[in-house]
């Protein structure tokens, strides 16, 4: 790969980079202290990137992964997809180093092309034999779940944990504070007293023992660790309240803390100071999907859940239709938008849906969740007869839809470069625009770089599609020689559904890196 190309993808990942205590942070880094941490092992140095490497770390230390030596098998196998599911082999990781691909999925966007996106979370769900190298406490599973939380995917980070049983302090961590955001932390908390294997924090235990009933003991735990100085002057004086919120009616509320955890979050709430979760990392919003919870609430959460594929477009269209808005303006503006919409098409009136969808679908640009809505419906507005502006948003819907291929075979009159790329032949329709011909040439006679090729040839496939999803994010920057190579490689590999995908959302969508 030429120099010129590592060095842009160097700064495109150095100047996304969070900036401390300004952006979102990552998982381990949101963690709550619910357990006593593991002694870390001695840091290894990440291997040099090859010269082929997408450079992906805005960072020169080691991963920001704790590990632990255990006995027994390493839980990096561990996956939801089968092989058979995801097409990809086994071998997916198998001559990679460890330290390479924590590194790598540490830097991967969280917030890129609907595409990328959810081929980077079929890699993370995806059953595949270990690195080499790899640490018995699993640093690519816990690398791999970590980057879930990131996303907000919190179901299948739930998932993974459970199977692998959360039998580490890391790995429980991460499964506790799950169940606190999920509602679940009573039987959290069961787990937690049953588990002689790790040891819980004094904020922690005193949480459970009060969520368990026995608030004498909760408050007696709380007594000796403040005599021992155990615990901060902020911890005291949250967790006072929270065992005695009537002791400090008509105190002032507290002054937020700026480290906010799952169990501060859910401390906070039982004192009825409950946080808005917008400005916290995503997994928090799945605290405000519950039914205990304002609809207006769940409506933002949803949206910005399903912004990036963090929940099913189902979810996200049951709240839009499940009451009826009480006020106007933002939100509830979407949801009126949503519910003649879809009122309209659940009768099968044309003209009703042809007067409905346009607003639908400027509602749903508004907060870039045009894909959850293509795959909620993109299936039925294919076949329904439709004129002028209208028809052209049923086949961009169509296009963005999982049936993209059906759509362009019904909706012919569309933009013919668009109807070939959802075809596959986007290389038979001339173009003088710059992206179009990029893409176009990665279908025609462009081939895969010879890093990435040889890579996927020597089992580090995972490692070359990572480092390809990387590229794909430079490129929509204006390099379209890169995003050329990235889906011609994705097309090799036999990732032609996703390079399609990837060119028509690059088309429709209005994303920047």
């Amino acid at each position: 790969m030429k120099p010129v190309v590592l060095a842009i993808i160097f700064g495109t990942l150095a100047t996304s980079a969070p900036a401390q205590g300004k952006d979102p942070l990552s998982a381990i880094d949101w963690l709550s202290q619910s357990v006593e941490p593991a002694a870390a092992a001695p840091s290894r140095r990440p291997s040099p990137l090859r010269p082929n490497e997408a450079p992906v770390s805005s960072g020169a230390g080691t991963p920001n992964v704790t590990t632990t030596p255990l006995d027994g098998p390493s839980p990096d196998p561990i996956g939801l997809l089968s092989s058979d599911l995801t097409g990809l082999p086994m071998s997916l990781w198998s001559a990679s180093t460890e330290s390479t691909l924590v590194t790598l999925l540490q830097a991967q966007q969280t917030d890129g092309l609907p595409a990328m996106q959810d081929l980077l979370k079929t890699l993370l769900m995806a059953e595949a034999d270990p690195p080499l190298g790899a640490s018995a406490a699993g640093g690519l599973f816990q690398a791999r779940v970590d980057k879930l939380l990131d996303i907000g995917a919190i179901e299948p980070a739930q998932a993974l944990l459970e199977q692998a049983g959360a039998d580490t302090p890391d790995l429980f961590r991460r499964w506790f504070d799950v169940a606190l955001l999920t509602g679940s932390e009573d039987a959290a908390c069961r787990t937690l007293k049953s588990r002689i294997d790790v040891a819980p924090t004094y904020a922690a235990r005193i949480f459970c023992l009060a969520r368990g009933g026995d608030w004498a003991a909760a408050a007696l735990s709380l007594n000796t660790h403040r005599v021992l100085g155990d615990i901060s002057e902020e911890e005291e004086a949250l967790l006072s309240r929270f065992l005695d919120p009537e002791l400090y009616e008509g105190e002032p509320r507290l002054r937020r803390p700026e480290r906010i955890s799952p169990l501060v979050f859910r401390l906070y709430e039982a004192i009825g100071e409950r946080m808005t979760t917008n400005r916290l990392p995503r997994a928090f919003a799945h605290a405000d999907l519950h039914n205990q919870v304002g609809w207006k609430s769940q409506l933002e959460a949803a949206e910005r859940l399903a912004r990036d594929g963090a929940i099913s477009s189902n979810v996200l269209f049951a709240l839009y239709t499940s009451g009826r808005p009480s006020a106007s303006g933002g939100v509830w503006d979407r949801a009126d938008a949503i519910q003649d919409f879809d009122r309209a098409l659940r009768d099968q009136d044309e003209d009703a849906v042809a007067a409905a969808l346009p607003a639908a679908w400027e509602a749903m640009q508004f907060v870039k969740t045009e894909i959850a809505f293509a795959q909620e419906y993109g299936v039925d507005l294919v076949d329904v007869p439709l004129t002028g502006r209208a028809a052209e948003i049923a086949t961009t819907v169509g296009l963005l839809s999982p049936s993209y291929e059906d759509t362009a075979l019904v909706r012919t009159d569309g933009d013919p470069f668009l109807i070939a790329l959802a075809r596959g032949i986007p290389q038979t329709v001339d173009s003088n625009d710059p992206l179009r011909m990029a893409i176009a040439a990665a279908f025609g006679d462009a081939v895969a770089p010879d890093g990435l090729a040889e890579m996927a040839a020597n089992d580090q496939l995972g490692e070359a599609i990572l480092q390809s999803i990387a590229l794909v994010h430079v490129g929509m920057s204006g390099d379209y020689q890169t995003l050329t190579e990235a889906l011609s490689f994705l097309r090799s590999v036999g990732l032609e559904d996703v390079a399609r995908r990837a060119g028509l959302q690059l088309l429709l969508l209005e994303r920047q890196t």
